[in-house]
């Protein structure tokens, strides 16, 4: 059941994070920052997508991805297009993986200490579920004040 609902999470807000990049005017206004927002939205969506490629399709999934997380916050200029692409094929990479957890493995201890102790796999893929909804509020709400 846990899966299901973890799916059903991730197609959601990863749907709904392309989205929020879609609904940026220009490219530009992607990248912008303003007083106290020190990330940018494309930043927060590169964050993410190396985020969820490293703990679900890397660690899961072994899909032999290996993240840049300073270059998450420091790349700029990324097109909408390619940010969309980047969406998309984490989709199919969260599905993936998720299509051949069980609900045994949710049980087991997540391969890697991650919070400086053990935790099962299913609680860290509900972390990793709030953890893409908080950044696309964050995402959202830079929108709005940057459009």
């Amino acid at each position: 059941m846990l899966i299901e609902v973890l799916r059903l999470l991730f197609n959601r807000d990863l749907n709904k994070l392309k989205t929020e990049i879609e609904l940026y005017e220009t490219d530009s206004q992607l990248w912008l920052i303003d007083k106290n927002i020190s990330n940018s939205a494309g930043n927060l969506c590169l964050h993410l997508i190396g985020n969820l490629n490293t703990y679900i399709g890397a660690e899961l999934g072994k899909t032999g991805y290996v993240r840049d997380r300073p270059l998450e916050f420091s790349l700029k200029n990324v097109s909408k297009e390619e940010l969309i692409s980047k969406i998309d094929r984490t989709i199919l990479v969260v599905n993936n993986v998720l299509d051949s957890v069980t609900e045994a493995d949710l049980e087991s201890i997540y391969p890697q200490i991650v919070f400086e102790k053990e935790m099962t796999t299913g609680f860290f893929l509900v972390h990793l579920s709030t953890h893409l909804a908080y950044h696309l509020g964050q995402i959202n709400y830079h929108r709005r004040l940057i459009i």
